[in-house]
């Protein structure tokens, strides 16, 4: 071991840079390994992946650039026939422990990607770690491939990772195709640490990835996934589904507001392209929140509103035309019963 090891170990300490702190242990170990003091060797690398055995183990594994999810507030809501199928499938390809263990889900934002990750990790009673791009991604030039290059190395010492799912939460952040980029050789550098790190993953390293912007998408890379299953294959009516099923959870929590499941219907059946769940969450949430506590159906009208055009009034013969009744009209709108009667001469 030279000195050179030691200033490092200290440098890397001092910058709170673990990554290159264990790199440098690791290499450290090594050196005594190949000096003939295995057992030393062992124990250092036993403490550097968490498997000491001198030490109670629990589920928790040193990722520098990770970040464990919270899986305890995660709700599941209705996915399309099409895509639960896929994902019954990713199960059980991981159950069968073939090697079928790089997924990418590619769609919108807000059609349910990390959330059915973490669902997957739930039902598989696993942990969920979500890497840090923030972390990863430097400025420095050479930097962000290094650390690319660490990320894996870590997947790679992954003690128990039959216990976890890896998580590239839109991995377009160091992923996007390199024809596109603005620094070819800076962004080539980077793909080809993805690249490389994926085709050497451990087949018992689960590892799924997300991406918003799947035209960009490095095609290279695509070729390292087993399977990409496309989430933007909803229907009105499944939207609906989604919906109605947000809206009986929140419910729960606004014990002032009470149930018009018909109208709620027909208030989405109103647009022509309805919002996917990350949006309809939110939707669902605010006019509910934003709602008057001593009238029981202003949420509806707060959501319809919400989702008209800003710089439009609210037309009672349209909302007529649209198949509103009277009482529905007074929800919506606030007019009285009455009035709404007499303007359209009902």
């Amino acid at each position: 071991m030279r000195k050179k090891n030691i200033l490092n170990l200290i440098k890397y300490h001092a910058e709170k840079n673990e990554a290159g702190f264990k790199n440098e242990a690791y290499d450290i170990a090594r050196y005594f390994d190949s000096t003939g003091d295995s057992e030393l060797a062992q124990y250092i690398m036993a403490l550097l992946s968490g498997a000491n055995t001198f030490v109670p183990q629990d589920n928790e594994y040193n990722l520098p650039f990770f970040m464990k999810a919270n899986l305890d507030s995660s709700k599941s809501f209705p996915l399309p026939t099409l895509i639960t199928n896929d994902i019954v499938g990713i199960i059980n390809s991981i159950g069968h422990k073939i090697g079928v263990n790089k997924f990418l889900f590619e769609g919108d934002p807000g059609t349910g990607k990390t959330e059915t990750a973490k669902q997957i990790a739930r039902i598989l009673e696993r942990d969920l770690y979500v890497i840090d791009f923030d972390s990863v991604i430097d400025s420095k030039l050479g930097q962000t491939s290094k650390n690319i290059a660490s990320v894996f190395t870590e997947l790679q010492r992954l003690p128990h990772p039959e216990k976890v799912i890896i998580l590239f939460d839109e991995i377009d952040a160091i992923a996007l195709d390199r024809i596109n980029s603005n620094d070819l050789r800076e962004m080539g550098r980077v793909t080809s640490s993805v690249l490389k790190g994926l085709d050497g993953l451990n087949d018992e390293v689960v590892l799924i990835a997300t991406t918003n912007l799947f035209g960009q998408f490095d095609k290279a890379l695509l070729r390292r996934f087993d399977s990409i299953i496309n989430f933007n294959r909803y229907n009105k009516e499944e939207l609906i589904e989604v919906a109605e099923s947000m809206l009986n959870e929140f419910l729960t929590k606004f014990k002032f507001a009470s149930r018009n499941m018909r109208l709620f219907k027909k208030i989405f059946l109103t647009l022509d392209h309805i919002p996917y769940p990350g949006d309809l969450k939110n939707i669902i949430k605010t006019a509910l929140a934003f709602s008057d506590p001593n009238n029981e159906y202003d949420y509806l009208k707060k959501l319809y509103e919400s989702i008209q055009p800003k710089d439009k009034k609210i037309d009672l013969k349209k909302l007529q035309y649209s198949g509103f009744t009277v009482r529905e009209i007074e929800i919506l709108t606030g007019v009285s019963k009455s009035q709404v009667s007499r303007e359209l001469n009902v």
